[in-house]
């Protein structure tokens, strides 16, 4: 049997290669001019590579009952990871999967197919357009994540960004959002003040040494109307292979100090990874 080679492509926003995995027979790492993007494989959906991705699969997992199938809004496309993910673990999903880079979509569609009745739509536009003109409490979750190369764009860190995002969700939906950042913190404190205008409920999940501004990195914010889940969250996330903690209430209102909403007029993209922040070696 022919050994999987990798795949380079030119797409619309830089140039995307699939690297297959030498350790797992039909895994693939998605980079896109050199950065992470995702990793997937098909033949155990439920595996997450990437610590942040399994830190958003926590969230889905405690979100809703075991198995409950969901309506789920992916702004990012990716090698569709999470979608592929919570087809597995919450079968007859229905998932709408919006990614900008319609070239990046295509390669993905082509050489990691998902399969017909797995729910998955994927419709190559610009998330905030998309959100914009999506039917209200049509979701039950919703994810972003959406970067313009290593940074998350501008347009999708406004209130008014946030504010569409909450139309779009049931009254009981959830928003998540992969983020990142590193000390002082002026981007992640002021997603936070700019969601909790919008949402009652607000989480951050990251690794320790993330959080004492160590090093550069992601986290992941949770947002929602309900109470969320932090004990069962808390447990998962610190059982992980890659333990992270999960920050809320009084101890996420003293990390959000004095940051100021995010107005369209004022937004800027989330800052620039120190090089070899995420590269691969």
């Amino acid at each position: 049997m022919d050994e999987p080679i990798p795949v380079t492509r030119a797409v619309d926003h830089g140039t995307a290669k699939l690297m297959p995995d030498v350790d797992r027979k039909r895994a693939w790492l998605l980079t896109v001019d050199g950065a992470p993007q995702s990793y997937v494989d098909l033949d155990a959906p439920t595996h997450l590579e990437f610590e942040y991705a399994r830190r958003l699969g926590h969230v889905l997992d405690t979100l809703a009952e075991p198995g409950r199938a969901l309506d789920v809004l992916h702004l990012g496309g990716g090698a569709l990871t999470l979608p592929r993910y919570l087809a597995a673990t919450r079968p007859g999903s229905r998932q709408d999967v919006v990614e900008a880079d319609s070239g990046l979509l295509d390669l993905v569609v082509e050489h990691l197919p998902v399969p017909d009745d797995a729910g998955i739509t994927v419709h190559g536009a610009d998330a905030r357009a998309w959100i914009e003109s999506a039917p209200a409490d049509s979701a039950d979750v919703l994810i972003a994540d959406v970067f313009g190369g290593s940074r998350v764009p501008a347009h999708l860190t406004s209130v008014a960004y946030a504010r569409e995002a909450e139309r779009v969700l049931r009254a009981d939906g959830v928003y998540l959002a992969n983020l990142a950042d590193a000390t002082p913190f002026a981007f992640l404190r002021s997603q936070l003040a700019t969601f909790s205008t919008v949402f009652d409920e607000l989480a951050l999940i990251a690794e320790p040494g993330v959080l004492r501004g160590r090093r550069f990195g992601n986290a992941v914010l949770v947002a929602s109307h309900r109470p969320l889940d932090t004990p069962a969250l808390t447990r998962r996330t610190a059982a992980d292979a890659f333990p992270a903690r999960v920050e809320y209430g009084d101890t996420l209102r003293v990390f959000v100090g004095g940051a100021r909403p995010v107005r369209d007029e004022d937004a800027v993209p989330s800052p620039e990874p120190p090089d070899g922040a995420f590269s691969i070696g």
